[in-house]
């Protein structure tokens, strides 16, 4: 799979790459640090992720923007997004998923736990059929 990682937090980053490196898993992970970045490389005409992985608390653009401005384009609306945060907040939860996301993760504090989860995310899109614009 093709992953679109939007996280501003470098530590957070790591953790992704370390997590999908000891579970020998094969996706290809692609960068960005902000929300602007993101639909910047989605709108460039390469080929779309398969998922994104979104965080909601960044600067520039916050995840619910970014979620709300790919809600509304014909061809990036399809992409599956889960939000990976920190954000236990009700209001963003509930937000999100007006919105239109396809999961929302609350990042534990202990690695295993992280680990457990994000293995248990990859696991799910990697065989579900994914719809493309």
């Amino acid at each position: 799979m093709d992953i679109l990682l939007i996280e501003d937090d470098a530590i957070e980053v790591m953790k992704l790459q370390r997590t999908v490196k000891k579970l020998e898993l094969k996706h290809n992970i692609i960068e960005t640090k902000n929300g602007e970045d993101a639909l910047e490389i989605l709108k460039s005409g390469n080929k779309l992720p398969d998922i994104i992985l979104l965080d909601l608390n960044m600067p520039r653009m916050n995840g619910i923007e970014f979620l709300s401005i790919l809600r509304a384009d014909d061809v990036l609306k399809y992409l599956p997004t889960v939000i990976l945060t920190t954000s236990e907040n009700r209001a963003d939860l509930l937000e999100c998923y007006k919105i239109g996301v396809a999961g929302y993760v609350i990042k534990p504090l202990k690695y295993e736990e992280y680990e457990s989860k994000l293995h248990k995310v990859l696991q799910y899109w990697d065989v579900n059929q994914l719809v493309k614009g």
